[in-house]
């Protein structure tokens, strides 16, 4: 039936397998990749008939093509792919990370009124009450091999909580702590400063579980005062100012290639 997504568009092992290598992709896939559009507007460009491969017309939503190979085009038009972009923002606290946010609420993409971020993406995300180091991209195939947990990247966050931290509650959270049905847990936390009410301490996670150090911090009585991401793997937030952004170096880029085996 028009507009269903057939069953092999369904992300199943093969699936996957074949948007890891990065050529073999669905023909919406393909056009999100290009930074043509984004997948839903792809799929419904697929059923008008206005998008052929290797100069055949199509109106499969399940047509595989070979990114790097096959000649796609829209309206006649050869969809060549975009130049490759990558970002870093430290993120102020108070925005969502969305492009479009439906309560009118500022963005992430606000700081990024000086660039042409219509194709970008943010790598996974910060909440709203927390700052620090987010990586944007149109690299599709890059940005799902960093999110994927089997990479196994090290994110570094500086946390502010209300509050004495000690060892004891350091050793509690590295060894795992249960909240909300889930085991949380932390690969590296140590204490950085502590005053008379407050305490600066370092967590690094390399889970991604929603709201994953506050939750641990709450369950252990503590109130997080703020939250900022400092690194991702060797990716260092630095002193770029907040709500700046700068391009990463090729020197960050192959980093990063190097890490997921791109």
């Amino acid at each position: 039936m028009k507009g269903r997504r057939p069953p092999a568009l369904k992300r199943g092992t093969a699936a996957r397998e074949g948007e890891r290598a990065g050529k073999r992709v669905t023909l919406a896939r393909a056009l999100s990749k290009l930074g043509y559009c984004s997948r839903t507007q792809a799929e419904r460009l697929i059923e008008e008939g206005r998008v052929s491969v290797g100069g055949h017309g199509t109106a499969d939503l399940a047509c595989w093509v070979d990114i790097e190979k096959d000649r796609i085009a829209v309206d006649g038009v050869v969809i060549a792919a975009e130049a490759k972009v990558y970002l870093m923002l430290n993120k102020p606290r108070g925005l969502v990370t969305t492009r479009d946010d439906p309560e009118g609420r500022p963005t992430v993409f606000d700081c990024l009124a000086h660039v042409d971020a219509r194709f970008l993406s943010p790598v996974g995300r910060l909440d709203k009450a927390s700052e620090g180091l987010l990586l944007f991209t149109n690299d599709t195939v890059l940005a799902q091999r960093l999110l994927d947990p089997e990479t196994h990247f090290g994110k570094l966050y500086h946390v502010q909580v209300r509050g004495l931290f000690d060892v004891a509650m350091a050793a509690r959270m590295m060894e795992g702590v249960s909240e909300g049905g889930e085991m949380l847990k932390a690969t590296h936390v140590r204490d950085l400063r502590s005053g008379d009410r407050n305490s600066w301490i370092e967590i690094e996670l390399q889970e991604g579980r929603n709201r994953q150090i506050r939750r641990m911090l709450e369950a252990l009585g503590f109130e997080c005062l703020r939250l900022v991401r400092v690194a991702i793997g060797e990716i260092v937030l630095g002193d770029l100012p907040k709500g700046a952004s700068r391009p990463l170096t090729e020197a960050e880029i192959q980093y990063l290639r190097r890490r997921t085996g791109f």
